[in-house]
């Protein structure tokens, strides 16, 4: 009889290696919403009370402060306001666990995602030079640019759920497929974070 060994099993990583190409997809998705979502001087869509990037909101305090960095700095906080609904609206499911939206892919890919981020950051390059994706936010606010990007992710199948707009099936095991179908859920443009996402299998 064969002994089964726990520490023998690969590991997600060992099974399928993450492109570096997904992970800038993700972390470009998550970046572009969170810009979008600000309220403040340039309103965007109003789904977190943070005011970070526009012109003499966050990005006049970070040039000061942080004047090599403050470009990332700016994301970097509105990404964290957005997070924080997303965790909000989670937390209010009777099992948050379950549930995978753009700002919460699963516990290793959000670790591989922030260390991303922290290297591009210190990279000395600017954002839209290290993510081209971030070109649709570099002319500033503009609603129907932000939703033509969302259209061009493509449709998802989605049912409203007391959390938000649970989309059906299961999710995507590519992560760059899983981050089109998440993002691609923010339409219909609504008032208030939409929270689109799946739910895992128990």
């Amino acid at each position: 009889m064969s002994m089964f060994h726990a520490e023998n099993v690969p590991t997600e990583s060992e099974r399928a290696p993450i492109p570096m190409s997904d992970i800038d997809t993700a972390l470009t998705s998550q970046l572009v919403v969170a810009w979008a979502g600000e309220t403040g001087e340039e309103r965007g869509l109003g789904w977190w009370r943070s005011d970070l990037v526009s012109e003499y909101g966050g990005e006049d305090l970070f040039r000061r402060l942080l004047p090599g960095t403050w470009r990332w700095a700016a994301l970097q906080g509105a990404r964290e306001a957005a997070r924080r609904m997303d965790a909000e609206l989670r937390r209010q499911d009777h099992d948050p666990d379950r549930i995978v939206s753009l700002f919460s892919l699963g516990f290793e890919l959000d670790e591989r995602i922030e260390e991303r981020f922290q290297d591009l950051k210190r990279s000395g390059r600017a954002p839209d030079e290290s993510l081209p994706g971030l070109a649709v936010i570099s002319d500033g606010w503009h609603r129907d640019h932000f939703w033509d990007w969302v259209s061009g992710h493509g449709e998802a199948d989605a049912a409203a759920s007391p959390v938000g707009r649970r989309l059906k099936g299961s999710p995507p095991i590519a992560l760059d497929q899983r981050v089109r179908k998440l993002v691609a859920g923010f339409a219909p443009a609504t008032e208030t974070y939409p929270l689109p996402h799946y739910r895992r299998a128990s």
